[in-house]
């Protein structure tokens, strides 16, 4: 037997934080060590954060990831054990994005990312240069102040892998695995053993799966040990890093750390006994003649052994069945973890949210609720950094800390209802009652005073006073008079986050929380610059029908039964006034229904349509219920509505990223946002199409299309209806 222990972690790194991000290498390092691990592998740019963005363009960053190396190789972290840690360094006149693999205060080999993310929401090819020179290596000359430190002029840097004593191992960079020739098919056929994949992989709802089945897919057929190395948390902007770092050995996860958590630093480790893939391989004709024939991949070899013979010192790991969560719980546990780092390192004292009763700003209430009972589970399991946060957020004095989620809610979450003569008593009582079973400090102000005063300047300005639809008014005044409403409520939650704190004798600010969701922003269904306008959103990435799902589950889950009412209640922006033969419902005023827009939204951005093709597929997917003429208009009207609002999706929140067809402008979702929204070519195209159609009537028959589970209708209308798409 050969046995070799490993260790692999997620780290919760915040980037630029040099100090931050050094601090949870060391730990995760000293971990591995009394843990006996020989490999350490971190995620992939834990040095500086893998969300730098336009940062690496910088020199200085480059230059203090540097000396945070030459740190860690003066002290005696690397001593014994093999690290991995990834940072950027400039070779000549390019930039790449490097993991640096050292042993015994020598860097042993510079790995460089060969091929780069660079779709959704990853840019690196703007930042790095991939590396082209396939199998080969070059001399690297250190900067002088690491080559003085270590003694080394230069270094290996390229394509290879490390031969030890007694094992081979080699470095795979996150986007790589999932490209059509991996670089570890290679390898494998060369003798290595040990993958190292140091990655910085977002959450999305519904991804672990596809990420697990690529790490499992990597030793299931050529054997060998896949080590899997994720950030874990918010380290800047929109995305979470979900972790769940991993050993897998010959197609069997044997170990797995957590998707969420509130920790800064989790240790994963593995026993392993090598000599267990080198018979896996040899039991395979196929890769024995492949490995015969293979591509000669150069190595650096390095004088150390990495194993243990036979020994029952050491506990080998096995098989365990994977822990996925439920979409209702990523949607807790995911936004929820991104808001408390947020919080603690933003410097705010608290969230402030605009509390309408209605599914939204519930969703995102119950999410604030799970994030205080998360941190209260965490003191509550020793740990000081959260417990450290907690009482300096929640202004703590004479050794007390959050012991119960519901009295740190009332210290750190505002909620303030702003209703208006057309809000009914039913939203009013069901925002209260959930802010009492959150424990929130909760407030109820009328806004009718203050829209008043402005129709009354305006009336002074104009000689006329705007009325309702319902009155007898026109589209704009119905709808200047909802958008006064609204914005109103903008102004007042900025202003009440400010300042209540102070008011409660309290320092600092609170965090402005938005709720409008994916589909709301996809149609435009929010008023530009009202209560959708805020701080971040952590729900601005959901679909609709994945928070009322959220919504039911967390009735039970959480603890807050007013809930169920919450989700059971049709939607309603209750910016009209309510008549005995009129009740503003929202699916009425968008024309459309949120089961529907989720599929507009899914064929537009995860499966590439255009108006033409999008009403092509749709009369394959709703061909049995509706006539061409009837798709047509649907998906006329869907384009019409959703370029006449893009442009309110320049100004979106900052959004929690949860779904593969948001719509958000700034990094994701790049389009323009002024568009001839008559769309007349492309529309003149679909009306042709049903002329040829015969439209007026239905044309595919029910019984044809339920021959299998997905109809006759092609991939891409069966993936319009399904949550998974695009993951």
């Amino acid at each position: 037997m050969r046995l070799l222990k490993v260790a692999t972690c997620n780290l919760n790194q915040w980037a630029m934080d040099f100090d931050c991000n050094m601090k949870n290498i060391k730990e995760s390092i000293a971990k591995a060590k009394e843990a006996g691990a020989v490999i350490r592998l971190g995620p992939e740019l834990e040095i500086t954060g893998y969300g730098c963005e336009d940062h690496f363009l910088e020199l200085d960053t480059v230059a203090h990831a540097w000396e945070c190396l030459k740190d860690l190789l003066l002290g005696n972290w690397t001593d014994g054990i093999f690290c991995s840690f990834g940072m950027p360094i400039i070779k000549g006149s390019e930039r790449y994005n490097c993991q640096v693999l050292c042993m015994n205060r020598k860097i042993i080999m510079i790995r460089p990312k060969m091929w780069l993310a660079n779709d959704g929401n990853y840019r690196e090819l703007r930042w790095f240069t991939p590396w082209k020179q396939k199998n080969q290596l070059d001399d690297f000359q250190l900067p002088i102040e690491i080559s003085k430190a270590v003694s080394q002029k230069t270094v290996p840097f390229g394509d290879g892998y490390i031969q030890f004593l007694d094992t081979a191992v080699a470095a795979e960079v996150c986007e790589e695995l999932f490209t059509s020739l991996p670089p570890h098919a290679e390898l494998a056929l060369n003798g290595v053993e040990v993958f190292m994949n140091a990655s910085g992989s977002h959450h999305q709802l519904r991804k672990l799966d596809v990420r697990l089945h690529a790490f499992i897919g990597a030793t299931y057929y050529r054997g060998g040990v896949y080590m899997y190395s994720n950030h874990q948390g918010c380290d800047g902007g929109r995305l979470y890093y979900d972790g769940c770092s991993c050993v897998i050995v010959n197609g069997d996860v044997v170990a797995q750390g957590s998707q969420f958590s509130l920790k800064d630093v989790e240790v994963v480790i593995a026993e392993i006994d090598l000599d267990a893939v080198a018979s896996f391989r040899g039991s395979i004709s196929s890769f024995q003649e492949q490995a015969s024939a293979k591509t000669k991949v150069p190595s650096v070899a390095a004088p150390y052994n990495l194993c243990q013979s036979f020994h029952l010192r050491m506990c080998l790991s096995g098989p365990l069945k994977i822990k996925y969560h439920s979409p209702e719980e990523e949607i807790a546990l995911g936004p929820g973890c991104w808001l408390w780092d947020y919080l603690r390192r933003s410097g705010a004292s608290g969230f402030l949210l605009p509390l309408s009763g209605g599914a939204d700003s519930s969703s995102v209430a119950a999410i604030v609720g799970c994030m205080c009972q998360l941190v209260v589970k965490e003191i509550a399991n020793g740990d000081e950094q959260v417990k450290a946060d907690a009482v300096r957020i929640g202004q703590y004095l004479d050794g007390r800390f959050p012991t119960d989620s519901k009295e740190f809610a009332k210290r750190i979450f505002y909620t303030v209802y702003m209703g208006s003569e057309n809000s009914s008593e039913v939203t009013r009582s069901r925002a209260k009652l959930l802010a009492d079973e959150i424990g929130a400090w909760h407030l109820d102000v009328c806004i009718d005073g203050v829209v008043s005063a402005l129709l009354s300047l305006f009336e002074k300005l104009t000689g006329k006073r705007p009325r309702y639809k319902v009155d007898g008014g026109s589209s704009a005044e119905n709808l200047g008079l909802q958008n006064i409403q609204a914005r109103i409520r903008m102004v007042l939650a900025f202003m009440l986050a400010s300042l209540l704190p102070w008011v409660h004798n309290k320092s600092g600010f609170c965090l402005v929380l938005g709720s409008s969701n994916v589909d709301e922003g996809l149609r435009g269904y929010l008023t530009k610059y009202d209560c959708s306008s805020a701080d971040i959103n952590p729900i601005g990435s959901i679909s609709k029908q994945d928070l009322r799902s959220f919504l039911r589950w967390a009735a039970n889950h959480l603890g807050y039964s007013s809930l169920a009412e919450v989700e059971a209640a049709p939607p309603t922006a209750e910016l009209e006034p309510i008549r005995s033969d009129y009740n503003q419902l929202d699916e009425v005023d968008m024309g459309m229904t949120y089961e529907e827009l989720s599929v507009y939204g899914r064929l537009r951005k995860i499966f590439r349509c255009g108006p033409v093709s999008m009403f092509q597929n749709l009369c394959y997917k709703w061909g049995t219920k509706l006539t061409p003429a009837q798709v047509a208009e649907k998906v006329k009207h869907f384009f019409k509505y959703y370029s006449i609002n893009r442009h309110k999706m320049t100004v979106l929140t900052p959004s929690y990223h949860a779904e593969s067809y948001s719509p958000e402008d700034n990094r994701f979702d790049l389009r323009q946002f002024l568009y001839n929204a008559r769309w007349p070519f492309q529309f003149r195209k679909i009306d042709e199409l049903v002329q040829k159609l015969d439209g007026d009537k239905i044309v595919i028959k029910e019984s044809i299309a339920n021959t299998s589970d997905g109809g006759e209708m092609g991939v891409v209308a069966a993936g319009s209806g399904n949550p998974k798409a695009g993951v």
